[in-house]
């Protein structure tokens, strides 16, 4: 987070046992578990985007390859994506 950024303060509950891994999580960094709290979402949003621009990467090499063993290869990859194990 950049320190010229505009700060908005943000109410949020948590189930207990959340909140206590998260304040477990500040304790080990020595950090607040509102610093904690601003990197965990922070580290889900990119892995959230990095996930998104994966499932993309793979549907255009599924668009651009002619390889049927690989057009499978790439559906199985897509579909888990989608829709889990």
């Amino acid at each position: 987070m950049a320190t010229n950024e505009k700060l908005v303060r943000q109410s949020v509950s948590l189930p207990a046992r959340l909140a206590r891994r998260v304040r477990t999580l500040a304790e080990k960094s020595r950090t607040s578990t509102n610093r904690v709290l601003v990197d965990l979402i922070e580290t889900g949003i990119e892995s959230k985007e990095a996930e998104k621009s994966k499932f993309f990467d793979l549907a255009d090499q599924l668009s651009a390859t002619s390889d049927p063993v690989e057009r499978n290869r790439i559906k199985e990859i897509l579909a888990r994506m989608t829709f889990g194990e």
